[in-house]
């Protein structure tokens, strides 16, 4: 049996972001995921990629984590242009406005995971197991984790971090809130007539947000084109050549011709939130906890932003002598991480309403809104910093 303080369940960008902001503490961790974290990256770019803001980008960086992240396979953008179609709204972002030399990055989930991984196996104190979990013991005063190897772990705290199907939360039956957006998201690589000039650009259609995502071939985007499910439906029924067609006029080709080069990927858009986080010896955070629309691609920074604040929150607790694993200390934590999932969720619930559709009142509300936001500087400070501290 390996006696250990925490335990994180879940191997992907938020297990892995808790356990190097723990090894800033005097703190043995376990890291527990289902088969190999770390795997070769091919050739060709993968479809899964997130856009990390400078603000955890720092963090990384301070930790000596973010060093691990192949430079060679990330894009760190410099503007965000928004606009919205057959419409005046439209709004442009420029770092130069943050004081930073970069907005953020967008890098491959496998790219940062083998990095945050490689750092990982430098520290003494963080242990990985690739093994899946067979049975759980919950005691007063420890958690045992039965694994599949024939490993036994036991620990103070048990963090799932395990994802949107997360089993540590289905375990422990923490209820959830869900809703179905109606939409489907469409996934690729496109490769583009023109540069892409490390502009994040995203263009609000009736039936849903288009993103493209500069990556580190100033010809190639990653897109994120999210739609009502029967308009999804039938562009996945086009041909490359004719969904490229489709994907150029809904770009208003602000890139030139736009041509699919990978595989389309799909998946449904739903919101959850659970309603419980946390017990006593046990927590969730990430996308085990919460899962938003991804219009403003602030998923992965929001359980980032999760993994950091735990992380504060016990080496705090520790420090001060009390015990990091009861419900009683770790209420603020859940208490102030609720709160902020809440309210990204209702801002993307409204963006989405007020964006969709072809109604000319909405239509002057919004783009409106776009244009003087642009023009009124102090609010688009605002904006932009709450992004970038996200």
């Amino acid at each position: 049996m390996q006696k250990v303080d925490i335990a994180v369940v879940g191997g992907g960008v938020v297990g892995l972001s808790l356990a190097s902001a723990l090894t800033q503490a005097n703190m043995s961790v376990a890291l527990v995921n289902d088969g190999a974290i770390s795997r070769a990256l091919p050739e060709q770019m993968g479809l899964r990629v997130s856009a990390i803001n400078q603000a955890h980008i720092d963090a990384l960086t301070t930790l000596g984590a973010w060093h691990h992240v192949d430079a060679q396979r990330r894009c760190d953008f410099t503007h965000i242009h928004v606009w919205d179609k057959d419409s005046f709204g439209r709004i442009s972002f420029d770092s130069t406005d943050t004081q930073r030399q970069a907005l953020g990055s967008i890098v491959e989930n496998q790219v940062l995971i083998n990095g945050l991984a490689a750092f990982l196996h430098s520290q003494q104190q963080v242990h990985i197991e690739n093994a899946r979990i067979n049975k759980i013991l919950s005691g007063q005063q420890e958690t045992m984790l039965m694994l599949d190897n024939d490993s036994v772990i036991a620990c103070k705290l048990l963090v799932g971090a395990d994802g949107a199907h997360s089993f540590i939360r289905k375990h422990y039956q923490f209820p959830m809130t869900f809703h179905d957006y109606g939409q489907l998201a469409l996934v690729a690589n496109v490769r583009t007539q023109q540069p892409h000039d490390m502009t994040a650009r995203q263009v609000f259609t009736p039936t849903g947000p288009l993103a493209l995502l500069p990556t580190f071939d100033e010809h190639i985007c990653s897109i994120v084109w999210s739609q009502d499910t029967p308009v999804a439906e039938q562009l996945l029924q086009l041909d490359k050549a004719e969904f490229s067609n489709q994907l150029t006029a809904a770009s208003d080709a602000i890139l030139g011709v736009v041509q699919v080069e990978s595989d389309i990927a799909h998946f449904p858009l739903t919101m959850q939130c659970a309603r419980t986080w946390a017990t006593d010896g046990v927590v969730i955070i990430g996308d085990a906890a919460h899962t938003i629309h991804p219009l403003a691609g602030q998923g992965a920074n929001l359980g980032i932003d999760d993994a950091f604040a735990l992380a504060k929150t016990v080496m705090q607790l520790k420090q001060s002598g009390k015990d990091f694993s009861r419900l009683r200390y770790l209420r603020p934590f859940e208490r102030e991480r609720k709160t902020q999932a809440t309210k990204m969720i209702a801002a993307m619930s409204g963006f989405q309403t007020l964006f969709s559709g072809n109604d000319p009142v909405k239509k002057f509300i919004r783009g409106t809104g776009l244009v003087m936001t642009d023009k009124l500087s102090f609010i688009k400070q605002q904006w932009m910093a709450e992004a970038s501290a996200f």
